[in-house]
């Protein structure tokens, strides 16, 4: 790939300095927020209450479940502190410098306020920012780590449902059936990969693909009002500067990083299901099992409830039963996933949160009378200071 631009981006041997805040970036409606959180209220009540039962049978499941032995709840336990464990390295990786705790903070505070809050993926986002710049991470630094890891999150969201795919048809399971989608997807993912490399490859060739895109966008715009003066070239050009450095130099690791969050997430899955089922018995095959949970991961991408509540489980359910799965074990080991998945980060996220906040209080404090004329300079990074102790 080639070298950085000249304009300022996070680098590995300085990624870290000045922690001179900005504001951070997007705004929040709180009525629409309010409007949008009660409606996805509503989806996860009739996807549990109406769509659920003609999958599954929450009444086999509590039977399958009661059937659990507690050799089986102590590996779900060690898989979930494993997934934990996992969750805080993506923003290490991305934040050279920053520490195990830092990165465990910012991912787990922002699960916890977008899936918990209505509305709450803009919050999440501020959040994370003012959390990084906190810990003496650059205002560029902070936008080009918050941009990687989301952007990886989403090529992992969109590939490993088509390895899922491939996983089913190996394990003898219906995969065949998923198979156009799977190529949809692959052809999807593969576009936005190259798009995204020659994007990070040269300057020129970004102002290019702006060009490109504003070609294709002006036919819209004479009928879209709000797109009729959209001009793509400046904001690619921005996105590949802030970006740059993070991708040439951090994107193995922000792609081992990203999958170890899901392959650790599927892990706790597997451990439920051969837990209900019983593991004398023969059981539901790991790939056909790992295809199930990568193809339902596809129910992230619908922007109805946070974290896919309800429609990742309704996918993952169909998909396990229509593969031989029993209808009450693939119940029980879905409900057991999404709750030992969900409600400990929950949990840890408005812990970690609460922490962060007492600290950084005093580090923007301090921040504020070290104006010039005190003993510091304005806006030095105060990062040992907002670190927990």
């Amino acid at each position: 790939m080639a070298e950085s631009p000249s304009t300022p981006s996070p680098s590995d041997d300085a990624p870290r300095g000045s922690a001179a805040t900005a504001p951070a970036p997007g705004g929040l409606d709180k009525k629409k927020s309010i409007i949008l959180g009660l409606i996805g209220l509503a989806f996860i009540v009739l996807i549990f209450w109406k769509v659920i039962p003609t999958i599954g049978s929450y009444s086999e499941a509590w039977d399958a479940l009661q059937n659990m032995g507690w050799g089986s709840v102590s590996l779900i336990v060690i898989a979930v502190v494993v997934y934990l464990g996992v969750y805080g390295f993506t923003f290490m990786v991305a934040v050279p410098g920053l520490r195990f705790w830092q990165g465990q903070q910012v991912n787990q505070a922002a699960f916890a306020i977008s899936n918990g809050v209505p509305g709450g993926g803009a919050v999440g986002l501020a959040v994370q920012y003012g959390m990084l710049t906190s810990y003496g991470t650059t205002p560029a630094a902070t936008t080009a780590a918050i941009t990687a890891v989301g952007l990886w999150g989403t090529f992992i969201t969109l590939g490993f449902p088509i390895i899922g795919v491939l996983a089913l048809i190996a394990g003898g399971g219906g995969g065949a059936a998923y198979l156009t989608v799977a190529l949809i997807g692959l052809a999807v993912l593969a576009a936005a990969a190259v798009v995204l490399v020659l994007v990070i490859r040269s300057e020129p060739l970004a102002r290019r693909i702006g060009t490109w895109g504003n070609a294709l966008i002006r036919p819209i715009g004479r009928r879209v009002k709000k797109l009729a003066d959209v001009d793509l070239v400046p904001a690619i050009v921005h996105f590949r500067t802030s970006i740059h450095d993070v991708v040439v130099r951090r994107w193995a690791l922000l792609t081992l990083a990203q999958s170890g969050i899901f392959i650790t997430q599927f892990f706790i899955l597997y451990v439920a299901l051969r837990g209900v089922e019983g593991w004398d018995q023969a059981g539901t095959p790991i790939l056909v099992a790992f295809g199930a949970f990568a193809i339902s991961q596809v129910g992230l991408m619908i922007p109805i409830t946070p974290g896919g509540v309800g429609t990742v489980d309704a996918f993952m359910i169909a998909i396990l039963t229509g593969n031989g799965t029993a209808d009450g074990a693939a119940t029980a080991a879905d409900l057991v996933w999404r709750a030992s998945s969900f409600v400990p980060q929950i949990g840890i996220g408005v812990i970690a949160l609460i922490l962060w906040y007492r600290r950084a209080g005093r580090t923007f404090a301090a921040k504020s009378t070290d104006a010039p004329g005190g003993s510091k300079k304005a806006g030095t990074a105060a990062s040992n200071d907002a670190s927990p102790e």
